[in-house]
């Protein structure tokens, strides 16, 4: 059977309130509206129809053991008119590259919108929907074009760049859910804020977005802060900063002026000379005092104490990242695909797939009663693996039940509450390899 003819058959049995089934979430209309607003909608008519070669994306995504001519054999992926033979290898390659990334982007733009708005809004602090950015890194296979097109980080000295291609890559994600809303990605010499700005823009109305200190800059908070909708950001504050106190509302709670370096209004003369924010101050058993800079200046409306404990789910991204790279990509975090357009939709897909594990675990947390953050990812991946094979051989009708079955296996593993009096500082249990590193070779220099 055709997985697209199942997957429209499927809708027929679902309700408003079940719209995050694993493979009913991804509407079949939007497919066909991704398809058609990229200009690929003409491949229909080829050996492997587009809307086929989605779901083989996404099938990569989630069997990274498996090969792609065998996420499409698994997933019955056949030609047109000719139910039950399986696609040529090769057509499955071609059909790959004649898709593109385009209709991933716009698919997962698409989706992470409606989700992730959703998610944000059912998980709300005082009003506020809570977001974090941050980045990370991917690497690619070693081919000339990814190296040319990504780059790589420099190891310093003599030990030249680092021996796979990176891609930088930077994700609005909900905090409180681990949906990710937007992303940016590419060369990774770019820096990791530029991207975030680019992000700004996904940012709703009504929300406080988490960063790291490394995001500190007047330009970039008061842009954020400029948009309007009550847009409010939530920071560390670096330990070279300097400023003024205003107004004491408690021994850690005050009202400060900031200045903006001559520097930053050189290169946008529209910035003011200086900024109010507000600053909390705490200390954790064990720590040193930390200080934290907001543009929620209300001491009523937002407490202190409720400021200080909420800046540590800023790490609830990195958790995310956790998820993404060790679990979904299994730590081989070397993406299979030798050249940047096919590396690109490799991601979409990829953050596709993570976003559909994540939406099904918040519904199951829904029906449990629990925060999504409360399901364990793994056990999610691994029945929903399960899951999407069996579904693809099955029967439409039949699919709801397993669906729902699906939901209720997911409730046997349920996390303990956070124990946040545990701390962990970072460090590995084995070093690097004793053998030699293998470089890029780097090209003679002429005489």
């Amino acid at each position: 059977m055709h997985l697209a003819n199942s997957l429209a058959q499927v809708a027929d049995f679902g309700h408003p309130e079940h719209f995050a089934r694993v493979r009913q979430a991804i509407d079949p209309e939007w497919i066909e509206t991704a398809l058609q607003a990229t200009g690929t909608a003409t491949l229909r008519k080829r050996r492997l129809p587009a809307e086929q070669v989605i779901w083989l994306v996404l099938g990569m995504a989630l069997y990274r053991d498996r090969s792609i001519v065998d996420v499409a054999a698994k997933l019955d992926l056949a030609l047109p008119g000719n139910r039950g033979v399986t696609a040529a290898p090769s057509s499955v390659s071609d059909a790959r590259s004649r898709l593109g990334e385009e209709p991933l982007a716009w698919l997962f733009d698409r989706c992470a919108m409606a989700w992730a708005r959703r998610s944000a809004d059912a998980h709300r602090w005082r009003g506020l929907a809570l977001y974090g950015i941050d980045g990370t890194s991917v690497r690619v296979p070693d081919s000339s074009i990814n190296r040319t097109h990504f780059g790589g980080r420099r190891a310093g000295g003599e030990r030249g760049d680092s021996g796979y291609p990176l891609v930088r890559l930077v994700a609005l994600m909900t905090l409180r859910s681990h949906l990710i809303q937007a992303v940016r990605f590419g060369p990774f010499a770019t820096d990791e804020r530029r991207y975030a700005e680019d992000l700004f823009a996904a940012l709703p109305e009504q929300s406080l977005l988490i960063v790291d200190r490394n995001f500190f800059a007047a330009a970039r908070l008061l842009a954020l802060q400029g948009m309007g909708g009550q847009r409010h950001w939530l920071i560390r504050l670096r330990s070279r900063a300097r400023y003024r106190v205003l107004e004491q509302f408690s021994a850690s709670d005050a009202l400060v002026e900031l200045r903006v370096s001559y520097k930053a209004r050189q290169q946008d003369p529209s910035l003011p000379k200086r900024f109010r924010a507000r600053l909390v101050g705490y200390q954790r058993p064990g720590h040193k005092p930390q200080l934290l800079l907001t543009s929620l200046l209300d001491p009523e409306a937002y407490p202190a104490e409720e400021i200080a404990a909420l800046y540590h789910e800023r790490w609830e991204i990195e958790l995310g990242y956790d998820e993404l790279k060790t679990e979904l990509l299994e730590s081989e975090e070397t993406l299979r695909s030798q050249s940047p357009t096919a590396v690109a939709q490799e991601i979409w897909g990829l953050l596709l797939a993570y976003n559909l594990v994540r939406l099904e675990m918040e519904r199951v947390a829904e029906e449990a009663q629990v925060e999504p953050v409360r399901i364990s990812f793994v056990a999610a991946l691994r029945l929903i693996r399960d899951e999407w094979l069996w579904c693809a051989v099955a029967s439409p009708g039949a699919i709801p039940r397993h669906l729902k079955r699906l939901r209720q296996d997911l409730k046997l593993f349920i996390l303990p509450e956070r124990r946040s009096e545990r701390s962990y500082p970072r460090a590995v249990k084995r070093k690097m390899s004793h053998y030699p590193r293998k470089r890029p070779a780097q090209p003679p220099s002429e005489a």
